[in-house]
């Protein structure tokens, strides 16, 4: 029998990527390899997720491939102080521990030291994860590893990476600057050509600018050549190869003219140092900004790392110790003084406080929390102090949940990131043959100055042509976006689903608990003639007792609130949407809706009436029915969110159509409409018709999107173009909804629909001038425009244009960190 087939998941951080074609040349790369089920890589977060079947193939070829398409896998070392290994065979059971482990390359244990060295992906395992496995392996880790955290590595990179470009920018202008005086200024003032030419001649200018430009081209412009050459020899040419053809050429033709100026007619002795020099130094200087503005797009997840403490005080022995986060386990009691952060998620045992509860849900006011109160990891205690016992901790708080949702949601490419793709493809190799056509046309057309007006050409069309942008566009869109939706409270699964919304044009509101607060109150109890209130909702109140319906609970407080003591309960059946049965002190009591009570065959007529009035004031009606007699009418009262109808208005005017659907009666759900202006009501549909009334919104082109509490309405939400969770931070239906509103206030809805339009428009506007940008400059860089207008576009200016197309798209996605919810909270 073939054994079951296993996948695994690395996420591989990678450096070195520059453009959307080093992107499609490391998918390819990977894809190349058997048993790689799917590879996607994110130029903005600089990660490659891949899922693999190792059976086929190893987390080292992996990463061995990556390297052989001449860019820089990010990994980590962990050291482990290991106790109880008595011999090899200990080692070597460690060993295989460790390696079994997702994400780790390779595991040494030295017997003699006891210790393990561990080189691991920092994505995709942790060095807490590293210990557990040596602990399940039966031995003791004496202290934690030393190893850097993902974010930690991945940091230390960026940084050396700024550090590094900011070093190749000063010293190429070191050189750049001086080499372009002397090549311009002479230009523009004659005099000074005719001075410096008898001074020194041209020939000795030629050498002085040589030696100025070599440093550069082979200093600090070596990276292009040296990563450029790589991506031609996998025949998958990127920016750098442009670079590098561009700048080569330039200094290539300058080098000849200089050292054999015979070999060239006296009209086309002109050198190009300047051209080489000065594209490497803008380019590099391109560079450092981006780097930069690749940072500031990733605040909102630096601001979600910042709110986790890196230690927790502990009761452990009857002392309070400060432990490192990672030791902290569930069960245990966690102290926190005022002001404290909440380092994981847990229940307040003692003490009372205010907890801040904001950079998580973007609640405003801080919550009360006493004994049995749940806490968040990642909020702030305030003048209070609690002691609490950690219920989640590591990976499962919702801090950590969160943070994954928005990494995934970075990480993921969106369908209109699917233009761009194709594009690139085939871009830089176009663009290759554009130059090539370029340097032909013009050594045929140039006339005398035929070979250095070519090169001017060529090299500008190399230089000018910028496939950075094509690539940068969605993906750097997608990350403020998301990161700026955590800010607000907001949790998009995936770049898909922050696409989708925004072409959104009906929502649907599920009521209870949704657009209601979900708190019913007992408002009415009109018994009948003969019986009593207290007998009544004594009767009704102990059938309710087993029920989880919001309705049930509400009756079970009203009674416990007037004292009444409860017989017990047999044989109680629920039918979902219509109501319940069950036997009480020997009764069979029935309580439910009128449908409910026409199919028992009762009649209502006698209180019909005065349910009729009860459910035009927005109650909810219910009958109650003993030993198959009519007894009573209930109402109960649940009154609409505060701000929902704000929150609906702002969706109007976003000219969207809005739904109701509700188990709820007709009349109940029209008066609740009207109420908050609802355009269509969808009334006394059963939980499980309320995916069948989505499909039906769904007829005509409609988008719908569906908003619920992501636990009951997991149908409707799973049907919907769109779902949206409502949540209260701590308990979310991640795996339910597309859209999680941690908050669970409806101003969410109207906020995540603008975002996601906000984000789409952004996204929309960096692509067209990545477009358009390319589809204007290269002909004129080609030259086009020399014949009719005389203009001739310099490669330095070709250099700065392209830094500048790359930044134009950075700072278009730094827009979105502006954005205003349209309903303030």
């Amino acid at each position: 029998m073939s054994q079951a087939h296993i996948s695994q998941t690395i996420e591989l951080g990678v450096r070195g990527m520059t453009c959307a074609a080093c992107v499609g040349r490391v998918e390819r790369s990977l894809n190349t390899l058997p048993g790689i089920e799917s590879a996607q890589v994110n130029l903005a977060t600089e990660r490659a997720t891949v899922t693999f079947d190792p059976q086929q193939v190893a987390p080292q070829q992996i990463i061995a491939t990556v390297e052989d398409a001449g860019y820089q896998p990010i990994t980590a070392q962990a050291e482990l102080s290991i106790g109880g290994m008595t011999c090899a065979a200990c080692t070597g059971r460690v060993e295989r521990a460790l390696s079994k482990v997702d994400g780790v390359l390779g595991a040494s244990v030295n017997l003699a030291t006891e210790r393990a060295a561990v080189r691991y992906v920092p994505t995709t395992v942790s060095p807490a994860k590293l210990a557990q496995a040596v602990q399940e392996a039966g031995y003791e880790v004496r202290q934690g590893a030393t190893g850097q955290s993902l974010n930690d590595t991945e940091r230390q990179a960026r940084e050396q990476e700024i550090a590094q470009l900011r070093r190749d920018v000063l010293f190429s202008a070191l050189f750049a600057v001086p080499l372009l005086l002397i090549a311009m200024l002479p230009m523009l003032y004659m005099p000074l050509e005719m001075w410096l030419d008898n001074l020194a001649g041209q020939r000795v200018l030629n050498i002085v600018m040589l030696l100025l430009a070599l440093p550069v081209q082979f200093g600090p412009g070596w990276r292009f050549v040296r990563l450029g050459w790589n991506a031609l020899r996998h025949s998958s040419p990127d920016m750098n190869t442009l670079v590098m053809i561009g700048t080569l050429a330039a200094f290539g033709y300058s080098l000849l003219v200089t050292l054999a100026p015979q070999l060239f007619a006296l009209q086309s002795r002109h050198v190009y140092y300047e051209a080489s020099a000065v594209v490497v130094t803008l380019v590099l200087l391109g560079k450092y900004f981006e780097a930069l503005a690749k940072g500031r797009s990733s605040q909102a997840m630096k601001a979600l790392l910042r709110l986790q403490p890196p230690t927790a005080r502990v009761l452990r022995g009857g002392q309070v110790q400060d432990i490192v986060l990672d030791d902290v386990v569930v069960g245990d009691i966690v102290v926190l003084r005022p002001g404290d952060k909440v380092p994981v998620d847990g229940e307040v045992l003692s003490g009372e406080s205010f907890v801040d509860e904001s950079m998580l849900t973007g609640e405003a006011l801080p919550i009360h929390k006493t004994s049995g109160a749940p806490v968040t990891g990642g909020t702030i205690n305030g003048q209070g102090a609690l002691q609490f016992r950690a219920t989640r901790v590591g990976e499962h708080t919702a801090l950590a949940q969160i943070m994954k949702m928005v990494e995934s949601a970075q990480a993921s490419k969106p369908p209109i990131q699917g233009l761009a793709d194709r594009v690139v493809a085939v871009f830089v190799p176009v663009v290759l043959g554009i130059a090539a056509l370029t340097f032909v046309l013009w050594m045929f057309y140039g006339g005398p100055n035929a070979l250095s007006t070519a090169l001017i050409h060529t090299v500008a069309v190399l230089i000018i042509a910028c496939p950075c942008a094509m690539g940068l566009a969605t993906p750097t869109s997608i990350m403020v976006g998301s990161g700026k939706a955590a800010e607000l409270g907001i949790l998009f699964r995936g770049g898909a689903a922050l696409e989708a919304l925004g072409y959104t044009n009906t929502v649907a509101f599920d009521k209870t608990g949704t657009l209601t607060q979900g708190h019913p109150q007992l408002t009415h109890l009109i018994p009948v003639a003969g019986h009593t209130r207290a007998e009544v909702l004594t009767l009704v109140a102990a059938a309710e007792q087993n029920s989880e319906h919001p309705l049930g609970r509400a009756i079970v407080n009203a009674a416990q609130q007037e004292g009444l003591e409860l017989p017990p309960v047999s044989q109680f059946a629920a039918k979902a949407g219509h109501g319940l049965r069950a036997v009480v002190a020997g009764r069979a009591v029935l309580v439910g809706s009128a449908r409910y009570m026409q199919e028992e065959g009762l009649n209502i007529e006698p209180l019909a009436t005065q349910a009729l009035t009860l459910a035009q004031q927005a109650q909810s009606p219910l009958y109650a029915a003993v030993d198959g007699q009519l007894w009573a009418l209930l109402a109960l009262s649940d009154p609409v969110k505060t701000g929902a109808s704000a929150a609906l208005q702002a969706v109007h005017k976003q000219g969207i159509e809005t739904v109701m659907v509700t188990g709820d009666n007709a009349h109940t759900a029209q008066a609740v409409a009207a109420q908050l202006g609802i355009d269509t009501v969808r009334a006394e549909v059963l939980p499980s018709g309320k995916s069948d009334v989505v499909r039906g919104l769904q007829q005509g082109d409609k988008k719908v999107a569906f908003v619920g509490d992501g636990i009951n309405d997991a149908p409707a939400l799973a049907s919907s173009d769109v779902g949206i969770a409502i949540g209260t931070g701590t308990d979310v239906a991640i795996e339910t909804a597309d859209v999680v509103l941690m908050a669970g206030e409806l101003s969410g809805v109207p906020a995540a629909i603008a975002l996601s339009r906000a984000t789409i428009n952004n996204i929309k506007l960096g692509l067209f001038w990545a477009f358009a940008y390319n589809i204007i400059l290269i002909p004129v860089a080609a030259g086009a425009l020399q014949p009719w207008l005389g203009w001739q576009l310099n490669p330095v200016l070709a250099a700065a244009a392209m830094g500048f197309s790359s930044l134009f798209v950075l700072a278009n996605a730094l827009r979105l960190r502006g954005f205003k919810p349209p309903v303030a909270k």
